[in-house]
């Protein structure tokens, strides 16, 4: 039913746009603001503004971060030669919550997926192969390619397998610990952490 109040319609229409929010929850959400006091809300509002205005993707791995570098690819106790490819800055997430990963993402913002009308120049692959070309802060010795176990993320393995594997570098794949169809950040940490330990040369996948 139409609220009373336009404005707070219009609050609770744009609330319900968010992921996994309905409008049950969107005017819940509206009517706690509305009695949240003035010093806080101008916080939440300060936060959800800056996120749009002073974050933006990291120069090297397309993670976010608030300076040009992240501070994973920043930090001297990170291992520059080894990077994990994944499809979403979540998936960064997932990974370092298993506190087991000490090496650096690319962070490629999304998957091949046709069907989607997403092609290969629409995500960071091109970056990711200039990356590894320069060799800059030092060469990569090894991609680990942890992308989903869907079609997309194979297909998308599978073609950047395809252009590195010439260069030298070594790739290799999550162990399938992670079930088929499944996202990396859906994982729990104890499963993800085994996949990433026991990672394959990428040619075992099939």
């Amino acid at each position: 039913m139409d609220l009373p109040s336009i404005k707070l319609q219009q609050a609770v229409d744009q609330l319900a746009t968010l992921p996994g929010v309905g409008k049950r929850s969107a005017l819940r959400f509206a009517l706690y603001l509305m009695k949240t006091d003035e010093a806080k809300f101008a916080d939440f509002v300060a936060a959800v503004a800056a996120i749009k205005t002073e974050v933006h993707s990291c120069r090297r791995c397309h993670c976010v971060s608030d300076t040009d570098l992240c501070p994973i690819c920043s930090s001297p106790k990170r291992q520059q030669s080894l990077v994990c490819v994944v499809e979403n800055i979540q998936d960064v997430l997932a990974i370092e919550n298993t506190q087991q990963y000490r090496g650096v993402y690319h962070v490629l913002g999304g998957v091949i997926s046709p069907i989607d009308g997403i092609g290969i120049r629409d995500i960071n692959i091109d970056s990711l192969i200039a990356r590894i070309q320069k060799g800059d802060p030092a060469p990569v010795e090894e991609v680990i390619l942890a992308l989903p176990t869907t079609m997309e993320g194979d297909t998308t393995a599978f073609y950047i397998n395809r252009q590195i594997a010439p260069m030298g570098v070594r790739v290799t794949a999550i162990a399938r610990g992670v079930s088929v169809g499944d996202s990396l950040e859906f994982a729990d940490e104890l499963t993800l952490a085994r996949s990433i330990m026991h990672r394959v040369p990428f040619e075992t996948i099939g």
